[in-house]
């Protein structure tokens, strides 16, 4: 009798897609999760970026209208309200800090055209060309602002995700051409 039920069980095959998907399942959801959160922390990040260009725009337009704004960090008084305004207004909303705001007198390195290289500092006077990086005399030095953003990542699932090892909180920066 015990060998009977015994040949029954094993030739018995009810129920075993079930005990196998409840195997496989968790080992299949962990990554899922990973991708949603790893995707979430990139997408935050492209807003950021987003953010800190929006910020440094808002900064040129409240204060390069007038030369007497100019440096703007000093000299504008709406510079602070805007560029948070600007980048709260963003996908991100209020999780948005604006962390630091910049301003120095850049020329473009002629070895490197595309690269920025600091000549002056506020509050000192600005620099009356670029020789000093190996541009003519006829170059002048451009006033740029460098807004930094900043902003509080927080994984989805976060007892299973590998993005809490990512930095946060995040943060991204974009320069704009004031005068």
């Amino acid at each position: 009798m015990f060998t009977s039920w015994w040949r029954r069980y094993k030739r018995d095959a009810r129920g075993a897609a079930a005990a196998e998907l409840a195997l496989v399942l968790p080992l299949l959801t962990i990554p899922t999760l990973n991708v949603i959160d790893l995707a979430s922390y990139f997408y935050d990040k492209m807003e950021l970026d987003n953010a800190a260009q929006a910020a440094a725009q808002s900064a040129w337009a409240t204060c390069a209208s007038s030369s007497a704004n100019l440096p703007a960090t000093v000299n504008c008084s709406g510079l602070s309200n805007a560029a948070t305004t600007a980048a709260q207004s963003t996908g991100l909303g209020t999780g948005i800090t604006v962390t630091s705001k910049t301003e120095n007198f850049y020329c473009l390195d002629n070895s490197s055209p595309s690269k920025l290289v600091t000549v002056g500092t506020f509050p000192t006077a600005k620099p009356a060309d670029c020789t000093s990086v190996g541009g003519s005399a006829s170059d002048t030095p451009g006033d740029y602002i460098l807004i930094q953003t900043s902003y509080t990542f927080t994984p989805i699932f976060s007892a299973v995700s590998i993005t809490s090892a990512l930095t946060s909180p995040i943060t991204r920066t974009a320069w704009m051409r004031l005068g």
